[in-house]
């Protein structure tokens, strides 16, 4: 592909930039001298960058790699989070560059960078959009991870990865040893180049499995970004802890972030106190959870459970900076549709939240005849004495 993409070229993209790719496609007689295809494939990229990384889809000047290389790249918000955490490096190694975007965002933080990507095509267009970007201090290398790193006499004060998580058909894999590259064959060569490995992970990989797997894992971090669970980073390092401390992070759209911290023995230790339905419901983010925060998040903010295996607490005062969505609860009913439509007035919508509760979202919703939508949510759960629970409640605090 040729860029800078010429005039002509520039122009078609930004007067299409938000009609439909496919309508496009089928329209490509209509514009001979331009190479449609092509350019129809960077509309599609920007398109879905456009909520990721803004600032990057709305650049003119950038060119775009296939839209799965854009599906596949860390957003904005988890970029510039994992830039923090390394900041003050001298040196670092992103071995797993892809469309650039960590390499970026570790270039505000680290005096010098090393992207490395095997795909050279990839590689050029990277290396492109880094200079159009005014960044000057990313070295990029077309070759593979261990390649790299056994052909450079260099060491890192951070070396970072993301395998790749799909297999040779396009499908969704998330085991350490099916990704590529296969950190856990790599990891004796990467604990010669550096005392710190921050490796970022699928989401679907079950923590405790990767702590056995990895054995030298020092911290990680569970991220989300509005409370939908984005990656968990494991800081690797020769000596491990013992048991490791895991930092959950729920980014929200309003810029601020909700933070817990936990480890094994914390949470061993904690011991849940039950009761029935107080003035205020939480309901702990994704982060939290994932992390196995299931009692020490209650009794670090001393609040009341309302079932082991609800996950959701209660109080009587309000703990404002609890890492999750906070409620009223301005009624608590039995599962009754005719008691609850009654409840809830003409409209009879609300959004709905099954917890510890025998039925599904959607079978409640046809059992009650209740629609999506209106100001109310009902969290239908189960109480520590073994009762079905509907709780009418209202928002206390935003969350996203």
């Amino acid at each position: 592909m040729e860029y800078p993409l010429p005039a002509a070229a520039r122009q078609y993209v930004a007067e299409h930039l938000h009609d439909d790719p496919a309508q496009l496609a089928l329209q490509a007689r209509r514009h001979p001298n331009l190479p449609v295809p092509e350019l129809v494939r960077q509309i599609q990229a920007r398109q879905k960058a456009r909520v990721k990384l803004p600032i990057w889809a709305a650049n003119p000047d950038l060119v775009f790699p296939p839209a799965l290389s854009v599906e596949q790249a860390s957003s904005d918000r988890t970029a510039t989070f994992k830039a923090d955490l390394v900041r003050g490096a001298e040196r670092l190694a992103d071995l797993t560059g892809g469309f650039g975007v960590d390499s970026a965002h570790f270039a505000a933080t680290v005096s010098e960078v090393h992207y490395v990507e095997r795909n050279a095509a990839l590689a050029d267009v990277v290396r492109y959009n880094l200079a159009q970007l005014g960044i000057e201090n990313v070295q990029c290398h077309a070759t593979d991870a261990a390649h790299f790193l056994r052909d450079s006499a260099d060491t890192y004060d951070w070396i970072y990865l993301d395998p790749a998580r799909r297999d040779t058909a396009a499908k969704k894999i998330f085991r350490l040893q099916d990704c590529e590259p296969d950190i856990l064959r790599l990891l004796p060569l990467l604990l010669r180049k550096s005392p710190r490995i921050l490796l970022k992970t699928s989401p679907m990989l079950d923590i405790e499995q990767a702590l056995r797997e990895l054995g030298h894992v020092r911290r990680l971090w569970i991220v989300a970004v509005d409370n939908e669970c984005k990656e968990v980073l494991y800081e690797l390092g020769e000596e491990a802890a013992v048991d490791p401390e895991r930092y959950t992070v729920n980014l929200r759209r309003d810029g601020t972030r909700q933070e817990f911290r936990l480890n094994r023995a914390r949470e061993a230790r904690a011991i849940a106190r039950y009761a029935e339905p107080r003035q205020f419901l939480y309901e702990p983010n994704v982060a939290v959870l994932k992390a196995g925060a299931f009692k020490s998040v209650g009794t670090a903010f001393e609040l009341l459970k309302l079932h082991q295996h609800s996950h959701l607490y209660t109080s009587d005062t309000l703990h404002a900076d609890f890492p999750g969505r906070i409620f009223r609860i301005l009624a608590v009913e039995k599962y009754d549709a005719s008691t609850l439509r009654a409840y809830l007035g003409p409209s009879v919508r609300a959004h709905v939240t099954t917890r510890n509760f025998p039925d599904s979202v959607a079978e409640f919703r046809h059992r009650t005849g209740i629609r999506e939508g209106g100001d109310l949510y009902l969290f239908a759960t189960t109480s520590h004495e073994g009762k079905l629970l509907v709780l009418v409640c209202r928002p206390r605090v935003s969350t996203d």
